[in-house]
């Protein structure tokens, strides 16, 4: 029986995997945390709370502010006693910052950018390691995207979206040195790309839905592999889909 905390999960895709993980049984997931800014949840998520059984719990998380998760850990520890563990750390809170290409881009949102998408998830990450270390499952999750691929970068360059792309590119080289460290210690922490989603993020004209998403992701986590998997930069598959086969993406 594991347990979850997902962060950014008021809405879009943290909202979606929120919900696809207390559809599983008790016996398979035991406890979601849905992590987000504010003192309270959205309305959907609040939805799924009071239909959880007391399975989700609300967790009042801002990834800028040590305080706040500091606070967070505290909740978490409470709500699973001291003895236990958390299992997974899905760390999805992100921003896309603004389009503008490298040369108009203002050094305050990139700082915006970095400060969520790679600074929080040290922060969140580092914060929980003692509460992910007593769990029997150790894995941390960093939900990454393709367009912080060098290598991809280098084939289709695309002067949209840059502080994005900068920082999830430092997101998976953060990745890799959590997986060097921990591993040894039974971790496993990798990244993992969930598609272009149909979010407030990815947009309308993305590929896929925040549902289709967030199974292919569950499903990647929940059969992780410590050996195969920890150091890894993992992609969804989707039957039938060219784009979305599983196949591992480049660096």
């Amino acid at each position: 029986m594991s347990s979850y905390l997902i962060t950014g999960a008021s809405r879009g895709f943290g909202l979606e995997l929120v919900k696809h993980l207390s559809s599983y049984p008790s016996t398979t997931i035991r406890k979601i945390f849905a992590a987000a800014r504010g003192s309270s949840p959205t309305a959907p998520l609040a939805e799924i709370i009071k239909n959880s059984n007391n399975r989700v719990h609300f967790i009042e998380l801002d990834v800028t502010d040590e305080e706040s998760i500091i606070a967070a850990v505290g909740e978490v520890e409470k709500l699973l006693g001291s003895q236990e563990g958390l299992d997974v750390l899905i760390n999805n809170a992100a921003i896309q910052g603004d389009s503008a290409a490298i040369s108009e881009m203002k050094i305050a949102e990139l700082e915006e950018t970095i400060s969520v998408n790679l600074f929080g998830v040290h922060r969140v990450s580092s914060l929980f390691l003692p509460q992910l270390a007593k769990s029997q499952e150790k894995k941390i999750v960093n939900i990454s995207s393709t367009l912080g691929s060098i290598e991809l970068g280098t084939q289709s360059p695309n002067g949209r979206f840059t502080s994005y792309k900068i920082s999830k590119a430092a997101l998976n080289m953060l990745t890799i040195q959590y997986a060097y460290e921990l591993g040894p210690k039974g971790f496993t922490v990798f990244a993992l790309s969930p598609g272009w989603l149909q979010t407030d993020l990815g947009g309308e004209r993305a590929h896929l839905k925040p549902a289709d998403g967030a199974r292919a992701t569950l499903d990647i986590i929940l059969h992780t592999q410590q050996n195969r998997d920890n150091g890894s930069f993992r992609d969804i598959y989707i039957e039938g889909s060219d784009i979305y086969t599983g196949q591992n993406p480049v660096w």
